[in-house]
Protein backbone atom coordinates (compact mmCIF):
# COMPACT_ATOMS: atom_id res chain seq x y z
CA UNK A 1 0.00 0.00 0.00
CA UNK A 2 1.05 3.48 -1.02
CA UNK A 3 0.22 6.35 1.07
CA UNK A 4 0.21 9.13 -1.09
CA UNK A 5 0.01 12.76 0.06
CA UNK A 6 -0.76 14.74 -3.07
CA UNK A 7 -0.52 18.92 -2.71
CA UNK A 8 -2.97 20.68 -4.77
CA UNK A 9 -3.33 24.93 -5.32
CA UNK A 10 -5.13 27.76 -7.16
CA UNK A 11 -3.75 30.37 -8.76
CA UNK A 12 -3.72 32.37 -5.12
CA UNK A 13 -0.68 30.83 -3.38
CA UNK A 14 -2.51 29.83 0.29
CA UNK A 15 -5.89 28.27 -1.82
CA UNK A 16 -6.00 24.35 -1.41
CA UNK A 17 -8.07 22.16 -4.14
CA UNK A 18 -11.91 22.76 -3.85
CA UNK A 19 -14.37 20.61 -2.72
CA UNK A 20 -15.46 19.53 -5.61
CA UNK A 21 -12.25 19.01 -7.35
CA UNK A 22 -11.37 16.63 -4.47
CA UNK A 23 -14.60 14.70 -4.60
CA UNK A 24 -13.76 13.90 -8.22
CA UNK A 25 -9.55 13.50 -7.26
CA UNK A 26 -11.01 10.75 -4.69
CA UNK A 27 -13.65 9.24 -5.84
CA UNK A 28 -12.97 8.66 -9.34
CA UNK A 29 -9.26 9.28 -10.12
CA UNK A 30 -7.72 7.91 -7.14
CA UNK A 31 -10.81 4.95 -7.00
CA UNK A 32 -10.20 4.02 -10.41
CA UNK A 33 -5.90 3.73 -9.98
CA UNK A 34 -7.05 1.56 -6.83
CA UNK A 35 -8.99 -0.87 -8.70
CA UNK A 36 -6.42 -1.46 -11.48
CA UNK A 37 -3.44 -1.53 -9.25
CA UNK A 38 -5.34 -2.60 -6.16
CA UNK A 39 -2.66 0.46 -4.39
CA UNK A 40 -4.90 2.59 -2.33
CA UNK A 41 -4.27 6.50 -2.27
CA UNK A 42 -4.71 8.43 0.79
CA UNK A 43 -4.77 12.14 -0.57
CA UNK A 44 -4.26 14.93 2.61
CA UNK A 45 -4.30 18.36 1.98
CA UNK A 46 -1.39 20.67 2.43
CA UNK A 47 -1.42 24.24 1.72
CA UNK A 48 1.60 24.63 -1.03
CA UNK A 49 3.65 27.13 0.47
CA UNK A 50 4.02 24.90 3.13
CA UNK A 51 5.10 22.08 1.32
CA UNK A 52 8.68 22.41 1.22
CA UNK A 53 8.66 22.61 4.71
CA UNK A 54 5.82 19.94 5.59
CA UNK A 55 8.36 17.44 3.44
CA UNK A 56 11.52 18.97 4.84
CA UNK A 57 10.39 18.34 8.54
CA UNK A 58 9.33 14.56 7.51
CA UNK A 59 12.53 13.87 6.24
CA UNK A 60 14.83 15.18 9.00
CA UNK A 61 12.66 13.00 11.27
CA UNK A 62 13.03 10.17 9.54
CA UNK A 63 9.37 9.86 8.77
CA UNK A 64 7.97 8.44 5.28
CA UNK A 65 4.53 9.64 5.78
CA UNK A 66 4.45 11.12 2.34
CA UNK A 67 5.75 9.53 -0.55
CA UNK A 68 4.39 11.51 -3.99
CA UNK A 69 4.04 15.78 -3.66
CA UNK A 70 2.76 17.50 -6.61
CA UNK A 71 4.07 21.41 -6.24
CA UNK A 72 3.43 24.39 -7.77
CA UNK A 73 5.78 24.85 -10.47
CA UNK A 74 7.35 27.70 -9.03
CA UNK A 75 7.94 25.82 -5.77
CA UNK A 76 10.52 23.57 -7.31
CA UNK A 77 13.71 24.57 -6.43
CA UNK A 78 13.97 24.53 -2.77
CA UNK A 79 12.63 20.70 -2.84
CA UNK A 80 15.78 19.81 -5.13
CA UNK A 81 18.53 21.97 -3.59
CA UNK A 82 17.67 20.56 -0.06
CA UNK A 83 17.42 16.71 -1.35
CA UNK A 84 13.90 16.13 -0.35
CA UNK A 85 13.00 14.23 -4.32
CA UNK A 86 14.28 12.10 -6.26
CA UNK A 87 16.04 12.08 -9.58
CA UNK A 88 13.31 10.23 -12.13
CA UNK A 89 15.80 10.47 -15.29
CA UNK A 90 15.71 7.24 -15.32
CA UNK A 91 11.69 7.34 -15.45
CA UNK A 92 11.92 10.08 -18.11
CA UNK A 93 10.34 7.45 -21.01
CA UNK A 94 7.67 6.63 -19.30
CA UNK A 95 6.21 10.22 -19.83
CA UNK A 96 3.53 9.25 -22.87
CA UNK A 97 4.67 10.82 -26.68
CA UNK A 98 1.10 12.51 -26.47
CA UNK A 99 2.22 15.26 -23.74
CA UNK A 100 4.57 17.65 -25.56
CA UNK A 101 7.75 18.07 -24.17
CA UNK A 102 7.81 22.05 -23.43
CA UNK A 103 5.31 21.14 -20.35
CA UNK A 104 8.16 19.54 -18.90
CA UNK A 105 12.05 20.16 -20.23
CA UNK A 106 11.94 23.56 -19.04
CA UNK A 107 11.66 22.38 -15.50
CA UNK A 108 14.79 20.00 -15.58
CA UNK A 109 17.38 21.07 -13.57
CA UNK A 110 21.10 20.45 -14.27
CA UNK A 111 19.72 18.51 -17.20
CA UNK A 112 18.03 15.79 -14.50
CA UNK A 113 14.56 15.15 -14.48
CA UNK A 114 12.77 15.55 -10.78
CA UNK A 115 9.49 16.47 -11.98
CA UNK A 116 6.75 14.80 -14.32
CA UNK A 117 4.03 16.63 -15.80
CA UNK A 118 0.70 16.09 -14.18
CA UNK A 119 -1.35 19.69 -14.04
CA UNK A 120 -0.74 22.39 -17.01
CA UNK A 121 -2.19 25.81 -16.62
CA UNK A 122 -2.05 28.75 -19.64
CA UNK A 123 -3.87 31.56 -19.73
CA UNK A 124 -6.96 32.07 -22.03
CA UNK A 125 -8.34 35.83 -23.59
CA UNK A 126 -11.88 35.36 -22.25
CA UNK A 127 -14.35 38.37 -24.18
CA UNK A 128 -18.22 39.59 -24.84
CA UNK A 129 -18.41 38.33 -28.15
CA UNK A 130 -21.81 40.17 -27.85
CA UNK A 131 -19.53 43.61 -27.57
CA UNK A 132 -17.73 43.14 -30.18
CA UNK A 133 -20.41 42.32 -32.78
CA UNK A 134 -22.10 45.41 -31.25
CA UNK A 135 -19.08 47.51 -31.63
CA UNK A 136 -18.02 46.07 -34.91
CA UNK A 137 -14.82 45.08 -33.62
CA UNK A 138 -12.33 41.81 -34.94
CA UNK A 139 -10.52 39.94 -32.07
CA UNK A 140 -7.36 41.74 -31.42
CA UNK A 141 -4.00 39.80 -32.55
CA UNK A 142 -1.12 42.05 -31.68
CA UNK A 143 -0.61 44.96 -28.97
CA UNK A 144 -1.58 48.06 -31.11
CA UNK A 145 -5.34 46.21 -31.96
CA UNK A 146 -5.80 45.52 -28.44
CA UNK A 147 -5.20 49.06 -27.23
CA UNK A 148 -7.72 49.85 -30.13
CA UNK A 149 -10.27 47.29 -28.91
CA UNK A 150 -9.56 48.96 -25.19
CA UNK A 151 -9.90 52.76 -26.85
CA UNK A 152 -13.29 51.91 -28.39
CA UNK A 153 -14.69 50.50 -25.25
CA UNK A 154 -13.84 53.33 -23.25
CA UNK A 155 -14.59 55.90 -25.61
CA UNK A 156 -18.21 54.62 -26.22
CA UNK A 157 -19.33 53.98 -22.61
CA UNK A 158 -16.83 56.50 -20.41
CA UNK A 159 -15.52 53.43 -18.22
CA UNK A 160 -12.53 50.60 -19.06
CA UNK A 161 -14.05 47.77 -20.28
CA UNK A 162 -10.54 46.21 -20.43
CA UNK A 163 -9.03 44.43 -17.75
CA UNK A 164 -6.08 42.05 -16.74
CA UNK A 165 -4.62 39.95 -13.34
CA UNK A 166 -3.44 43.58 -11.18
CA UNK A 167 -3.80 42.29 -8.08
CA UNK A 168 -0.50 42.79 -5.94
CA UNK A 169 1.56 39.25 -5.47
CA UNK A 170 1.57 36.74 -8.62
CA UNK A 171 -1.43 37.82 -10.26
CA UNK A 172 0.74 41.28 -11.40
CA UNK A 173 3.90 38.87 -11.89
CA UNK A 174 2.37 36.50 -14.32
CA UNK A 175 0.53 39.54 -16.42
CA UNK A 176 3.86 41.20 -16.46
CA UNK A 177 5.88 38.31 -16.92
CA UNK A 178 3.98 37.44 -20.38
CA UNK A 179 4.23 41.03 -21.75
CA UNK A 180 8.03 41.09 -21.36
CA UNK A 181 8.67 37.82 -23.23
CA UNK A 182 6.08 38.61 -25.95
CA UNK A 183 8.30 41.85 -26.49
CA UNK A 184 11.93 39.82 -26.06
CA UNK A 185 12.64 40.59 -22.97
CA UNK A 186 13.81 38.88 -19.81
CA UNK A 187 11.95 39.15 -16.71
CA UNK A 188 15.03 38.08 -14.59
CA UNK A 189 17.02 41.28 -16.25
CA UNK A 190 14.22 43.67 -16.19
CA UNK A 191 15.59 46.75 -17.62
CA UNK A 192 16.19 45.29 -21.38
CA UNK A 193 14.41 46.55 -24.24
CA UNK A 194 11.46 44.33 -24.05
CA UNK A 195 11.18 44.83 -20.57
CA UNK A 196 11.08 48.93 -21.20
CA UNK A 197 8.19 48.24 -23.87
CA UNK A 198 6.37 45.92 -22.01
CA UNK A 199 5.76 48.43 -19.18
CA UNK A 200 5.45 51.32 -21.38
CA UNK A 201 2.08 49.54 -23.61
CA UNK A 202 0.82 48.97 -19.87
CA UNK A 203 1.39 52.31 -19.11
CA UNK A 204 -0.49 53.43 -22.69
CA UNK A 205 -3.33 51.12 -21.85
CA UNK A 206 -3.86 51.98 -18.16
CA UNK A 207 -6.17 55.21 -18.85
CA UNK A 208 -8.92 52.70 -20.78
CA UNK A 209 -8.26 49.90 -18.08
CA UNK A 210 -10.86 49.04 -15.77
CA UNK A 211 -9.96 50.50 -12.27
CA UNK A 212 -10.80 47.17 -10.69
CA UNK A 213 -7.50 45.89 -12.14
CA UNK A 214 -5.70 46.83 -8.79
CA UNK A 215 -7.96 44.35 -7.27
CA UNK A 216 -8.30 41.91 -10.15
CA UNK A 217 -6.88 38.16 -9.51
CA UNK A 218 -8.25 34.84 -11.03
CA UNK A 219 -11.40 35.04 -8.81
CA UNK A 220 -12.04 38.49 -9.58
CA UNK A 221 -11.80 38.02 -13.20
CA UNK A 222 -14.50 35.78 -13.34
CA UNK A 223 -16.95 37.98 -11.32
CA UNK A 224 -16.11 41.05 -13.90
CA UNK A 225 -16.80 38.32 -17.15
CA UNK A 226 -19.65 37.42 -15.78
CA UNK A 227 -21.22 40.83 -14.48
CA UNK A 228 -20.22 42.60 -17.81
CA UNK A 229 -18.06 44.83 -16.16
CA UNK A 230 -15.40 43.90 -18.37
CA UNK A 231 -15.43 42.63 -22.43
CA UNK A 232 -11.91 41.46 -22.39
CA UNK A 233 -9.78 39.99 -19.80
CA UNK A 234 -7.22 36.80 -19.50
CA UNK A 235 -7.68 34.53 -17.11
CA UNK A 236 -6.83 30.54 -16.31
CA UNK A 237 -9.26 28.22 -18.15
CA UNK A 238 -11.11 27.05 -14.87
CA UNK A 239 -12.81 30.61 -15.76
CA UNK A 240 -14.64 29.13 -18.14
CA UNK A 241 -16.50 26.56 -15.86
CA UNK A 242 -17.08 29.43 -13.40
CA UNK A 243 -18.14 31.98 -15.90
CA UNK A 244 -20.38 29.86 -18.98
CA UNK A 245 -21.27 26.75 -17.12
CA UNK A 246 -22.11 28.15 -13.44
CA UNK A 247 -23.24 31.47 -14.63
CA UNK A 248 -25.01 30.76 -17.85
CA UNK A 249 -23.19 33.43 -19.60
CA UNK A 250 -22.44 31.72 -23.04
CA UNK A 251 -21.70 35.08 -24.87
CA UNK A 252 -18.53 35.09 -23.13
CA UNK A 253 -15.70 32.84 -25.52
CA UNK A 254 -11.76 32.58 -25.60
CA UNK A 255 -8.53 32.33 -27.97
CA UNK A 256 -4.88 32.47 -26.90
CA UNK A 257 -5.38 36.12 -27.35
CA UNK A 258 -2.15 38.84 -28.58
CA UNK A 259 0.91 38.40 -29.77
CA UNK A 260 4.12 41.07 -28.29
CA UNK A 261 6.34 42.27 -31.07
CA UNK A 262 8.25 39.55 -30.28
CA UNK A 263 5.42 37.00 -30.46
CA UNK A 264 3.40 35.59 -28.56
CA UNK A 265 4.25 33.59 -24.90
CA UNK A 266 2.77 32.36 -22.16
CA UNK A 267 3.41 31.31 -18.82
CA UNK A 268 3.09 27.65 -18.52
CA UNK A 269 1.13 27.33 -14.38
CA UNK A 270 0.26 24.27 -13.06
CA UNK A 271 1.49 21.64 -10.63
CA UNK A 272 3.80 18.76 -11.35
CA UNK A 273 4.71 15.48 -9.97
CA UNK A 274 7.95 14.05 -7.92
CA UNK A 275 8.66 11.55 -5.25
CA UNK A 276 10.14 12.04 -2.01
CA UNK A 277 13.61 10.99 -1.17
CA UNK A 278 13.03 8.53 1.37
CA UNK A 279 9.81 6.88 0.46
CA UNK A 280 9.68 3.01 0.98
CA UNK A 281 7.43 2.71 -2.29
CA UNK A 282 9.20 3.91 -5.17
CA UNK A 283 7.69 1.56 -7.45
CA UNK A 284 4.23 2.25 -6.55
CA UNK A 285 4.84 5.77 -6.44
CA UNK A 286 5.95 5.67 -10.36
CA UNK A 287 2.56 3.62 -11.07
CA UNK A 288 0.51 6.62 -9.72
CA UNK A 289 2.53 9.30 -11.32
CA UNK A 290 2.32 7.37 -14.68
CA UNK A 291 -1.56 6.58 -14.39
CA UNK A 292 -1.84 10.48 -13.51
CA UNK A 293 0.18 11.19 -16.94
CA UNK A 294 -2.71 8.97 -18.60
CA UNK A 295 -5.42 9.68 -21.04
CA UNK A 296 -7.95 8.09 -19.04
CA UNK A 297 -7.12 9.89 -15.73
CA UNK A 298 -6.29 13.00 -17.91
CA UNK A 299 -9.77 12.97 -19.34
CA UNK A 300 -12.08 12.99 -15.76
CA UNK A 301 -9.97 15.93 -14.74
CA UNK A 302 -10.64 17.34 -17.57
CA UNK A 303 -14.05 17.13 -18.29
CA UNK A 304 -15.03 16.93 -14.55
CA UNK A 305 -12.63 19.47 -13.18
CA UNK A 306 -12.15 21.59 -16.14
CA UNK A 307 -8.75 21.42 -16.02
CA UNK A 308 -6.26 21.81 -19.03
CA UNK A 309 -5.58 18.98 -20.48
CA UNK A 310 -1.87 18.18 -20.46
CA UNK A 311 -1.78 15.53 -23.29
CA UNK A 312 -3.99 16.73 -26.65
CA UNK A 313 -6.22 13.45 -26.56
CA UNK A 314 -7.64 13.63 -23.36
CA UNK A 315 -10.68 14.96 -24.82
CA UNK A 316 -13.06 12.18 -25.10
CA UNK A 317 -15.06 13.35 -22.06
CA UNK A 318 -16.05 16.77 -22.17
CA UNK A 319 -19.31 18.13 -23.34
CA UNK A 320 -20.12 20.26 -25.91
CA UNK A 321 -20.09 23.33 -24.84
CA UNK A 322 -16.63 22.63 -23.05
CA UNK A 323 -14.94 22.08 -26.66
CA UNK A 324 -14.36 25.12 -28.00
CA UNK A 325 -12.46 26.08 -24.58
CA UNK A 326 -10.57 23.13 -24.72
CA UNK A 327 -9.64 23.50 -28.36
CA UNK A 328 -8.15 27.12 -27.32
CA UNK A 329 -6.29 25.45 -24.43
CA UNK A 330 -4.50 23.38 -26.86
CA UNK A 331 -3.50 25.97 -29.21
CA UNK A 332 -2.47 28.22 -26.65
CA UNK A 333 -0.26 25.63 -24.95
CA UNK A 334 1.81 25.68 -28.03
CA UNK A 335 3.11 29.13 -26.57
CA UNK A 336 3.73 28.03 -23.13
CA UNK A 337 6.46 28.36 -21.40
CA UNK A 338 7.76 28.06 -18.04
CA UNK A 339 8.98 30.42 -15.51
CA UNK A 340 12.81 30.62 -15.46
CA UNK A 341 13.40 27.98 -11.72
CA UNK A 342 15.78 30.29 -9.66
CA UNK A 343 16.10 30.66 -5.32
CA UNK A 344 15.63 33.89 -5.52
CA UNK A 345 12.23 33.82 -7.02
CA UNK A 346 10.19 35.79 -4.56
CA UNK A 347 12.76 38.88 -4.57
CA UNK A 348 12.13 38.53 -8.66
CA UNK A 349 8.44 38.65 -8.19
CA UNK A 350 8.32 41.65 -5.95
CA UNK A 351 10.58 43.78 -8.30
CA UNK A 352 8.15 43.61 -10.73
CA UNK A 353 5.83 44.05 -8.52
CA UNK A 354 7.40 47.39 -7.03
CA UNK A 355 8.43 48.63 -11.00
CA UNK A 356 4.57 48.02 -12.17
CA UNK A 357 3.73 50.04 -9.07
CA UNK A 358 5.88 52.74 -10.03
CA UNK A 359 5.64 52.54 -13.50
CA UNK A 360 2.10 51.83 -14.60
CA UNK A 361 -0.36 52.68 -11.02
CA UNK A 362 1.70 55.87 -10.11
CA UNK A 363 2.19 56.95 -13.78
CA UNK A 364 6.09 57.16 -13.24
CA UNK A 365 7.78 58.68 -16.46
CA UNK A 366 11.73 57.64 -16.31
CA UNK A 367 10.33 53.93 -17.42
CA UNK A 368 14.21 52.71 -18.31
CA UNK A 369 15.67 54.50 -14.89
CA UNK A 370 12.85 53.13 -12.58
CA UNK A 371 13.69 49.46 -14.61
CA UNK A 372 17.58 50.00 -14.03
CA UNK A 373 16.76 50.62 -10.21
CA UNK A 374 15.11 46.90 -9.64
CA UNK A 375 17.24 45.29 -12.60
CA UNK A 376 19.75 46.02 -9.46
CA UNK A 377 18.06 44.73 -6.93
CA UNK A 378 17.43 41.28 -8.85
CA UNK A 379 21.49 41.25 -9.07
CA UNK A 380 21.88 41.50 -5.55
CA UNK A 381 19.69 38.90 -4.67
CA UNK A 382 21.31 36.69 -7.75
CA UNK A 383 24.93 37.17 -5.94
CA UNK A 384 23.93 36.23 -2.72
CA UNK A 385 21.66 33.16 -3.48
CA UNK A 386 25.00 32.72 -5.63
Amino acid sequence: MVHVCVYFYSIAPTMALGESEWDVMKNEVFALFTEQTGIKVNGIQVEHADMEGKVESLVKAGKAEIDVVAPDNMLLSGLVKKELIKDLSQYEELIPEEIPSNLYEGFKIDGKLYYMPYKANVKLAFYDSEKFEEYGLELPTNWDELLNVAKTFYEAEGVGRYGYQGNQGPSVTVSVFELIRSAGGDPLVLNDEGSVEAFKFLQDMWQYTNSEVVRTNFASMNQLLASGTIYYGENWPFCANVVVKDNGKENIKAYSGVAGPKGMSKVLGGNLLAITANTEHEEECVQFIEFMMSKEAQEILTSKNGWSPIRPDALGAIEEWQKPFMEAINETMQYAEPRPIVSYWSDVDKAINDAYNEIVVNGGQDIQGILDKYHETIETAKAKAE
